[in-house]
């Protein structure tokens, strides 16, 4: 399985790139993991609701050239749906085994995804309704990626 994380901004802070290097280590020997950081869209701190929507249609367009056709999309939005682990797991099960063994997790800016990026989507999945720095999501989901891959393997981790 392929399993591409593609993220709005670059990782500075060293705390988050070592965790996201320690869970890609270890998901080396089962999946492929290709990390993406596209450019954000530089833009004041107070923004109207059009030119929110610019910002993330450019940001949006960046994430889109890095998608294959194939590949099958799940957005990380406050609308998604709530998965567990378990869930996650099963569903990366379903779509290795039945559907597109190429996903592609995206996961926004500051501001969100943009429309044309949701409509690519063939789910959206939410980790819950506390806001979150979109830099930290990427170390959550990439451990939420470990979980599930020893969950399908019936491998000790999650508890």
């Amino acid at each position: 399985m392929f399993i591409q994380i593609i993220g709005v901004g670059k990782l500075k802070e060293k705390y988050l790139v070592q965790g996201i290097a320690e869970y890609s280590k270890r998901l080396t020997p089962y999946i492929k993991l290709q990390i993406v950081e596209v450019p954000d869209e530089k833009a004041p701190d107070s923004l109207s609701d059009a030119e929110v929507k610019i910002v993330k249609d450019k940001e949006g367009e960046r994430i889109l050239s890095h998608i294959k056709p194939d590949a099958h999309v799940i957005a990380l939005a406050l609308d998604g749906k709530m998965w567990s682990s378990e869930d996650l797991a099963s569903e990366l099960n379903k779509l290795a085994t039945y559907g597109s063994s190429h996903v592609v997790f995206v996961i926004g800016g500051s501001h969100g995804i943009g429309d044309e990026v949701l409509k690519r989507a063939q789910q959206k999945l939410c980790f819950g309704k506390m806001t979150l720095p979109h830099q930290l999501m990427r170390l959550v989901l990439v451990e939420q990626v470990y979980r599930a891959v020893k969950i399908n393997r019936g491998e000790p981790y999650h508890k």
